[in-house]
């Protein structure tokens, strides 16, 4: 399932993600030469809509033609297909961020195995620092996620925003094989097609492979701001929804996707709910479900009973019946 190379194919840094087809004939790890012998790791498209990383990649590529790069780069390509189409995932396909540890139930998937080769490969090569590109649906500012709270792993999320969120939920990601060999960070680069995020990704990993080390000693206080993810909001598929209207199970308000990143007091109304069940689940980081702990019924309204600080809210159907609704961060007693 996985193809292997060690070069460039012709023509591929004048392609657009959803042209990559054309030359590469599903999930490809690109392995390229550099003066520094430990690789770079980066991983693009892992969701075929989220095409920022490629974009920063083949301009990164380009910039550097007929020079040796300063550090070796393998770049994994991953859902090509569902890129081909402009979507997450295709039909029959798991999701490529859900796949890299074993969760219950992909263990057989021939997308997990390849996965395992992937990690197992980089482990081999001795991997400086692992990247994973993302953007996301709603409005968030950019953002760094980690996996572990090391200082090596905190600079290299810092050196892409101030902004950091530490989360353990959801299982299968990229980042958290990854955190285990070298540090390891998921960037969210805002929402696909936009300039400020693509140049800002570009900017990031020029800076990553021309890094000779990460520091050891702590992220200043001053220089983070850090969040940790405690628990994933999804709406059931029994339930319909919308925004602004009154005649669906949650009808949430119009200007959801404002809401992210912004610590919301107890008593906030995010939808207008016509009957008597709050259609909603909320999972703790250990999977226990905590819905009663965070939301309640009150007057017709969904509204909090804690406060906390939502990332991901967005406004598209696909992404939240794919993925979530959003997830529920607080500020890190370390922050």
């Amino acid at each position: 399932m996985l193809n292997v190379i060690e070069n460039l194919p012709e023509g591929i840094l004048e392609l657009e993600a959803s042209e990559l087809h054309q030359v590469l004939a599903g999930p490809t790890l690109i392995h390229l030469s550099g003066r520094r012998e430990e690789p770079l790791f980066v991983s693009v498209l892992l969701h075929g809509n989220e095409d920022t990383g490629w974009q920063a990649i083949r301009a990164l590529l380009k910039k550097m033609q007929g020079i040796e790069l300063p550090r070796a780069l393998s770049i994994f390509v991953g859902n090509v297909n569902a890129a081909r189409e402009g979507r997450r995932f295709l039909d029959g396909q798991p999701d490529f961020n859900r796949v890299w540890e074993d969760v219950p139930g992909n263990e057989a998937l021939p997308e997990r195995k390849m996965m395992r080769q992937i990690v197992d490969d980089m482990r081999e090569r001795k991997v400086f620092a692992s990247v994973d590109v993302h953007n996301n649906t709603g409005l968030n500012p950019h953002y760094a996620c980690v996996r572990v709270l090391d200082n090596h792993h905190l600079h290299l999320a810092t050196l892409f925003s101030r902004t950091v969120v530490y989360f353990l939920t959801p299982a299968g990601v990229q980042t958290a094989p990854f955190a285990e060999i070298c540090p390891s960070v998921t960037i969210e680069a805002g929402q696909a097609g936009q300039s400020h995020g693509f140049e800002h990704t570009l900017a990031f990993l020029d800076a990553c492979l021309h890094l000779s080390h990460l520091p050891d000693h702590p992220v200043p206080a001053h220089d983070i701001d850090l969040y940790h993810t405690v628990a994933v909001c999804k709406v059931p598929p029994e339930a319909s929804f919308g925004f602004g209207g009154d005649q669906l199970d949650l009808n949430f308000v119009e200007d959801l996707d404002h809401l992210n990143f912004r610590e919301l007091p107890v008593g906030t109304t995010l939808a207008r709910i016509p009957g008597d069940e709050l259609k909603l689940v909320v999972r703790d980081e250990s999977g226990a479900e905590v819905t009663a702990r965070y939301f309640e019924l009150a007057d017709g309204e969904l509204r909090t009973t804690l406060p906390f600080m939502p990332s991901m809210l967005a406004m598209d159907e696909t992404a939240i019946r794919q993925d979530c609704l959003c997830y529920l961060m607080e500020r890190h007693p370390g922050a």
